[in-house]
């Protein structure tokens, strides 16, 4: 049988990436002899360092700028030869990237009119009705070339020097405490988000209980976070920095955020803000692969609170989100374990 050569395109941002994790392990479990790339942004390649089931990451950080790019990657693509190609992010740009690269089979998702016009094959999210987990969706696309699977947790592979790191770090962070708790301020405006001042409130309540260390793991925080001393060491971190650091948590705490997907493919514990709309909804965007915890507003918040933008929503509202709630569910989750 003729090796199965699949580039999996996936240019977009850290949550997204890390939702793709699970699409080269399920290709490889069903053609174990297959070479598998990712074809990704070069702030998001450290996801994929260390994956077993990734033979090769392709960087294009210069999409549609000039001319020459595209047919210079179009040159470095051919050498490949791949015989398929997944179009997990669905942009005229890609649909014709992968169409002079000479893969036979292109699937991509929806039914643009590039891609009907390329030949490209297509899968319908169907409106989100009735509806999955982004991680589900981008699976379909691996489904539709024979991939038989429900399996969607998201991993992230640490190297054993990295473990190590990890375990150093936590030792060097708990102070002789017991659990080491995260808190992730930003949400890049992808989100319903609390303002910073929530946030201060709740790792002042974490931190007056003697068996809790709060650290911040944003790469840049504000003074008045500085002067509450829970910064990581080694400011602005690269993105595999980051992701050492994060494995050293029991909990992360924050709004449904890139950090948050990184943290569960760690297998980290989260506690995660969330916003019951369609297009924040946990079912959709909720960490995948660890255990974790959903905190939402009071029912019918959303409907009657809503700005009108979920994401410039900060739960601020009376029946949004408190401090003193998250605060009660991390003491509940840790007298658990």
């Amino acid at each position: 049988m003729k090796q199965k050569r699949i580039l999996i395109l996936r240019p977009d941002r850290i949550g997204d990436v890390v939702l793709s994790t699970p699409i080269p392990r399920e290709i490889k479990k069903a053609f174990p002899n297959s070479f598998v790339a990712m074809y990704l942004r070069s702030y998001t390649k450290d996801i994929y360092v260390n994956n077993p089931y990734v033979d090769n990451i392709i960087i294009n950080d210069y999409q549609g700028k000039k001319i020459s790019d595209f047919f210079e990657k179009v040159k470095e693509l051919r050498k490949y030869n791949f015989t398929h190609a997944l179009m997990l992010l669905p942009t005229e740009y890609n649909n014709w990237l992968i169409f002079f690269a000479g893969i036979k089979n292109r699937i991509g998702v929806g039914h643009k009119f590039y891609q009907f016009i390329s030949g490209a094959k297509s899968v319908s999210r169907n409106k989100y009705i009735p509806l999955r987990h982004e991680a589900d969706y981008c699976m379909d696309l691996a489904r539709k070339m024979g991939v038989e699977t429900d399996n969607l947790e998201a991993e992230i592979h640490l190297t054993k020097e990295e473990k190590q790191k990890s375990s150093e770090i936590k030792k060097s962070l708990l102070n002789g405490k017991r659990h080491l708790i995260g808190v992730h301020i930003s949400s890049g405006n992808s989100a319903p988000n609390w303002k910073e001042d929530n946030y201060i409130e709740l790792i002042k309540l974490l931190n007056s209980q003697n068996d809790i260390q709060v650290v911040v793991t944003d790469n840049i925080i504000s003074d008045s976070m500085k002067k509450l001393g829970v910064e990581f060491p080694n400011e602005k971190k690269s993105l595999r920095e980051s992701i050492v650091n994060l494995s050293s948590l029991d909990y992360l705490i924050s709004a449904s955020t890139g950090p948050m997907h990184m943290a569960a493919a760690l297998k980290v514990k989260t506690v995660s803000l969330f916003c019951p709309l369609t297009a924040c909804s946990p079912k959709l965007w909720g960490p995948m692969g660890n255990e974790s915890e959903i905190i939402l507003p009071k029912e019918n918040y959303c409907q009657t609170k809503c700005p009108g933008d979920p994401k410039k929503c900060s739960f601020d509202e009376d029946g949004g989100l408190e401090p003193q709630q998250v605060a009660r569910k991390i003491l509940e989750l840790i007298s658990k374990n």
